[in-house]
């Protein structure tokens, strides 16, 4: 039986330090893609320089340039992917994925997902589970099981042309979008734990001077997706008396303050409604037994060091 085809897009800004390790993530993989477009999004480093090195040794890479303010903007990555995919739709093929430019995973995670497809037909869009650096340490990033992180989604064709591709979400959110989109209109989204993908850029909530900024833009992407306020407000109030990280009350105050501006939202008012019923239905669960009950179990990865020492050693072993 013939491996099924599935491309990749990938939209990269300013990525030279950590793309090369994405490059040879996907290079490495026992399914490669059929295809695999990578928008360089109007870099200013040596972006581009080190995706046309493999795209020269590798025909199933392609490079578009595409200009840009130079700001990294999560409206301009949303016009980026839709330009890779508008370089694809006339292909054949059965799936396709979307893949951040500071991610690495295992050789056989393309593989795995593709079975995954294979044994429920009503899967659209299916992924691992996202891990942070944070110092030496990846640590796991909070996903539901009917979530997969908006770095690496991965979808049946049928299911991502249906809900129309990624709309553009001030403040970030676009992966949130396409979704929950998808679970509206049937598709289920699953996403599996034992496939870990390492995400390599510290996140800005970390790394940002004005920490208090980013959990107040954080609040208001949420208010942008149509999140229910009880559902949202519980949740951010649980993390916080949980973690005593009480800075996350600004994530509060940035979805409040959606409410006083308005802020208009990219959804349909039928997209809330559906959002909304998800939330209360968890909500109650979690209210009945006490748990979450989409929530993963997860532990750290392991270390930094110990990983970048995999890596390498799977690198030197692929050269030979």
């Amino acid at each position: 039986m013939p491996n099924p085809v599935y491309v990749l897009i990938t939209a990269a800004k300013n990525e030279q330090d950590y793309i090369e390790r994405t490059l040879q993530s996907v290079i490495n993989q026992t399914i490669r893609p059929a295809k695999w477009v990578i928008v360089n999004d109007g870099s200013t480093d040596d972006t581009e320089k080190i995706v046309r090195a493999f795209a020269e040794k590798h025909a199933f890479i392609q490079l578009i340039n595409r200009q840009s303010d130079g700001m990294r903007d999560f409206g301009s990555k949303v016009v980026s992917i839709m330009t890779g995919y508008e370089q694809l739709k006339n292909e054949t093929f059965d799936y396709i994925g979307n893949i951040d430019a500071d991610v690495s995973f295992e050789k056989t995670y393309y593989e795995s997902m593709l079975g995954k497809f294979r044994e429920n037909a009503k899967l659209g869009i299916v992924g691992g589970v996202r891990f942070d650096l944070d110092g030496d340490r990846f640590v796991p990033v909070k996903c539901a099981q009917n979530s997969v992180g908006g770095p690496f989604q991965f979808f049946r064709r049928a299911c991502f042309e249906e809900v129309g591709g990624y709309i553009p979400v001030r403040y970030g959110g676009e992966d949130s979008v396409i979704e929950i989109t998808a679970r509206m209109k049937g598709w289920e989204v699953r996403s599996f734990p034992d496939y870990r993908i390492r995400h390599h850029r510290m996140t800005s909530s970390r790394t940002a001077s004005n920490r208090i900024q980013q959990k107040w833009k954080e609040g208001l992407r949420v208010y942008l997706v149509g999140y229910c306020p009880v559902y949202f407000t519980f949740k951010v109030m649980r993390t916080i008396y949980s973690t005593r990280r009480f800075i996350d009350v600004f994530i509060l105050l940035g979805f409040y303050s959606g409410f006083l501006r308005p802020l208009k939202r990219p959804v349909t008012k039928e997209f809330i409604q559906y959002l909304r019923k998800e939330n209360k239905s968890r909500l109650k669960s979690i209210l009945k037994s006490g748990n979450d009950p989409l929530s993963h179990r997860l532990g750290d990865l392991n270390t930094h060091s110990e990983i970048e020492s995999t890596s390498r050693e799977a690198e030197r072993k692929q050269v030979e």
